[in-house]
């Protein structure tokens, strides 16, 4: 849009008032002063949200003094001031709960292999349930050699042998020739011949 288009007449802007203007019907509550109180001055600790409405001359003098510890002991204040490092919301130690993630006996290895984790510095222990075959092949599985080990029903142990067979089977059962020009199976056939492709890319069949 050009500068001097007509439109720029049309556009009505709300002017903006100046705090100053916005509180001219305030008195500055400091004691004895009759000035406008346009300038918010916070009340304190326990009052949050609230404020006083003083004059410039008497909210720079009220800032200089605000101490929003005042009142609380050293420990008070350093409680205060560790417990705002959470925004004061509650916080607990890994590992001590009596359940779920992190509690006592909870399973981690289920928690990696449930929900494809990598634990390339064995945070979850050495018998990671992704261990075991893949040792022999010298590497540990990667999450999408897994994601197609499970879309063929096997779990990391299986050896090559097993993935062809399993394919096969698979195919066998799935294909619609097999059940008599039934498609309903495509889908879940096309991810078994998908997840076979690329397990044979990798090299573990």
């Amino acid at each position: 849009m050009k500068l001097d288009s007509p439109y720029f007449d049309r556009i009505r802007v709300k002017p903006t008032r100046k705090p100053e203007e916005a509180q001219s019907n305030r008195r500055c509550e400091w004691p004895g002063c009759n000035r406008a109180g346009a300038h918010p001055a916070p009340k304190g600790r326990g009052r949050e949200g609230q404020y006083f409405f003083y004059c410039r001359e008497h909210v720079r003098e009220y800032n200089q003094q605000y101490n929003y510890f005042r009142g609380m002991s050293d420990e008070e204040i350093a409680s205060f001031q560790q417990s705002a490092m959470t925004g004061h919301r509650p916080t607990w130690n890994v590992g001590t709960g009596s359940g779920g993630l992190g509690g006592k006996g909870h399973d981690w290895r289920a928690f990696a292999y449930a929900f494809d984790v990598s634990d390339p510095l064995g945070i979850f222990g050495a018998d990671d349930p992704r261990e075991g075959a893949a040792q022999q092949r010298g590497r540990r599985l990667h999450n999408a050699e897994l994601k197609s080990l499970r879309a063929l029903g096997l779990d990391a142990d299986a050896s090559a042998s097993d993935i062809r067979a399993q394919f096969k089977s698979l195919v066998m059962t799935l294909h619609p020739d097999q059940n008599g020009g039934d498609r309903s199976s495509e889908d879940k056939l096309r991810e078994v011949i998908q997840a076979y492709k690329y397990l044979k890319k990798t090299g573990l069949c």
